[in-house]
């Protein structure tokens, strides 16, 4: 357990805010450089001369594999000594591997620049949503998850904006230079400005009273809704996370535009659907779980299902117009059930199990999801290629993966149903 019994008590309103605005701004740095590869991956196609399922290995599996596993030691860590130390570390080793993937010179030098990425991104969010469950009360967490979960879309934006644009003006490779350097000066400014609510009385959690992770993982799984809620971020990850990587090329071969401009349309259109999707998701999530606490998990089932048929329709648009507007549409049903997914967890999962929860979550979600996502997207658009050419090749293997949207919002169905049963403080 924490220093206190209400640990978000020791706040004002305004220190709440500024601590949430940093950590905003640290998660916002690990997208940007987690997303980055997508708005790069055509011309690193056409440099190194890969096929798309090995695109998908490279922004998929190889930042995927040491960004799960080491996800849950990290967790421990966090639940159990000083986050905001772990913050810190992991972003300034994120940030010089991005950096590093700059200079490589081959492609499987680029891929192992990809794993020091998601070993450092491994110690971003859990430990900074744990945070945010200390600086906030539950009434009020799913408003500033919905904040933090913006980042998501942030990262998205600046990294296929400010990507493509110096992708086209200086090569791929200044990108990942100009993107992955700052978050060295971050990482001093979140080491000065984070707070560590246990440091405050000078007690950590004793190793004695914490549940050993096996402890920890059977209790979890012991409820239906923690469950549900896995399967259906692990399902969420594959498109939002993997398939995704994939649409800068899309309009690329689709549409003949210049990686600059698929970026930044990209960007525009992110950025809509994450502002309208993440206030209105976080803000209907914490009324309605006013009435009902199983909304944080029926809320965001119904929202993955409506994504379905958006997306399948966008993919049928027969011009970049068309197909901007209604992916536009589909980003608010993307993110908008983000912030209550992970208000459902924080709603089961128990105080002393928060980061680790969410580590749980994040093995499994990027593991599979993320990890197998791009290189599904990837097999799939080669396999159709050979009789429909790229363009639409493409095209059809990001309509099949489309339909992971409906068993994620049946699993988030099936939690809700037993969600106020499993909840605990």
């Amino acid at each position: 357990m924490t220093t206190a019994a209400k640990p978000w008590e020791r706040y004002s309103e305004r220190q709440r805010w500024v601590l949430l605005g940093v950590l905003f701004l640290i998660a916002t740095s690990s997208y940007v450089d987690k997303n980055i590869i997508g708005v790069l991956l055509q011309p690193i196609k056409e440099e190194f001369k890969v096929s798309d399922t090995m695109l998908g290995l490279l922004s998929g599996l190889s930042f995927a594999v040491f960004y799960a596993t080491l996800g849950l030691p990290v967790a421990r860590l966090a639940d159990r000594g000083d986050r905001r130390l772990i913050i810190t570390l992991s972003l300034a080793l994120w940030s010089v591997m991005t950096a590093f993937c700059g200079l490589a010179q081959s492609f499987w030098q680029l891929a192992a620049a990809r794993i020091g990425v998601g070993a450092g991104e491994a110690g971003a969010i859990p430990p900074g949503q744990s945070l945010i469950a200390d600086y906030f009360p539950p009434e009020r967490r799913g408003k500033a998850l919905g904040g933090f979960m913006m980042a998501s879309m942030a990262g998205y934006v600046i990294g296929t904006v400010l990507g493509g644009q110096l992708a086209q003006a200086y090569g791929w490779r200044t990108a990942f230079l100009v993107v992955g350097l700052p978050g060295v000066l971050l990482a001093v400014i979140a080491r000065l400005v984070l707070d560590e609510p246990r440091l405050h009385a000078g007690i950590t959690v004793a190793p004695t009273e914490s549940e050993s992770l096996r402890d920890s993982y059977r209790a979890l799984v012991a409820k239906p809704s923690f469950v549900g809620i896995l399967i259906a971020m692990v399902l969420y990850f594959l498109i939002a996370y993997g398939a995704f990587a994939f649409i800068v090329p899309l309009m690329i071969r689709t549409y003949g535009i210049t990686v600059g401009k698929a970026g930044a349309l990209f960007g525009m259109l992110s950025t809509i659907g994450a502002v309208a999707g993440n206030a209105i998701g976080g803000g209907l999530t914490d009324r309605l779980c006013q009435r009902d606490p199983s909304w944080a998990a029926r809320f965001p089932a119904w929202g993955m299902i409506g994504a379905f048929f958006v997306y399948e329709a966008a993919f049928l648009m027969p011009n970049l117009t068309a197909l901007v507007v209604v992916l536009t549409i589909g980003g608010v049903f993307l993110t908008g059930p983000v912030p209550s997914m992970f208000a459902a967890l924080h709603l089961v999962c128990g105080s002393k199990r928060r980061a680790t929860s969410v580590a749980i979550i994040f093995f499994f979600a990027n593991l599979l999801g993320l990890g197998l996502g791009p290189i599904i997207a990837g097999g799939l658009s080669d396999t159709f290629a050979r009789s429909v050419g790229p363009a639409d090749g493409l095209r059809y293997a990001m309509m099949v993966v489309m339909v992971t949207f409906l068993p994620c919002g049946y699993y988030l169905l099936r939690a809700a149903r037993t969600l106020k049963a499993d909840m605990e403080a």
